[in-house]
């Protein structure tokens, strides 16, 4: 990891009219980090994944990609969005095409106009895609219709688009939500996996603290738009950055109680 950050988040508040959504949220995220942000359903988790990619604007504070304000009204802003890979809670795709055609769309970006309203993509992106497609397991099923899928084969289809925008920075939002529990893990192997291979950073959200704490380098829980937590993970030790050192059992015994 650099020491750059590249995600970073000031006396955030998002209110929707008198609903206080998020609580004067400070988090920064440097460059390689593996973040995953904990907490119950509502508790304005994925409201925070959208401040941070410019779906939202801030009420007040201030989020920084970058060290520029995510903004899609902002132009210097929409040159670099390609760079942040966002994988919605209902994943995006177009269920009616195939996995490679899905794929593609993650390098649109690149192409020129004509080119991109063609799908006209030269012979070096479609290598990339396949090899992406490799790399998430799916490169005998490139030709299949999304909706033929499983549930864990279509959220393999959402990272490769992620990562056919060859992004710096990856946010999945509930990836792996209804989910068994070994494919939970293969789809979290796959991340760590491409997050590797490209050296990206990613920012996740997640309702299972121990999924977690297992793949993450920090942890921060949301409870009702307050962070109330925010831990190191250094293999199997914990690093309690508010109280001093605490063990995986007493994180676990706090969150199930919080």
């Amino acid at each position: 990891m650099s020491g750059k950050h590249i995600i970073e988040i000031s006396h955030l508040d998002k209110y929707f009219g008198d609903f206080h959504v998020l609580k004067n949220i400070n988090l920064s995220v440097a460059a390689g980090e593996k973040i995953v942000i904990c907490g119950p359903s509502g508790s304005g988790k994925s409201t925070l994944l959208k401040l941070m990619n410019g779906m939202m604007i801030p009420s007040d504070g201030v989020v920084l990609y970058n060290y520029q304000k995510p903004d899609l009204k902002n132009k210097q802003y929409r040159k670099s969005i390609s760079k942040i890979g966002y994988i919605p809670q209902t994943l995006g795709l177009v269920k009616n095409s195939s996995v490679l055609d899905n794929v593609m769309i993650g390098g649109l970006p690149r192409l020129n106009s004509i080119n991109s309203f063609f799908k006209n993509f030269p012979k070096e992106e479609l290598q990339h895609a396949h090899d992406i497609l490799k790399l998430v397991g799916l490169d005998e099923k490139s030709n299949r219709k999304v909706h033929m899928l499983s549930g864990g084969e279509k959220r393999r289809v959402a990272i490769a688009r992620a990562l056919m925008q060859k992004p710096d920075i990856l946010l999945a939002d509930e990836i792996v939500s209804e989910l068994d529990a070994v494919t939970a893990r293969e789809i979290m192997d796959v991340i760590r996996d491409a997050q590797k291979k490209f050296n990206l950073t990613a920012i996740m959200i997640h309702h299972d603290m121990n999924l977690a704490l297992e793949y993450a380098n920090r942890v921060a829980v949301i409870k009702e738009g307050d962070k109330v937590l925010e831990i190191g993970v250094e293999g199997d030790k914990i690093i309690d950055f508010q109280t001093g050192d605490m063990s995986q059992k007493q994180i676990l015994e706090m969150y199930n109680e919080s």
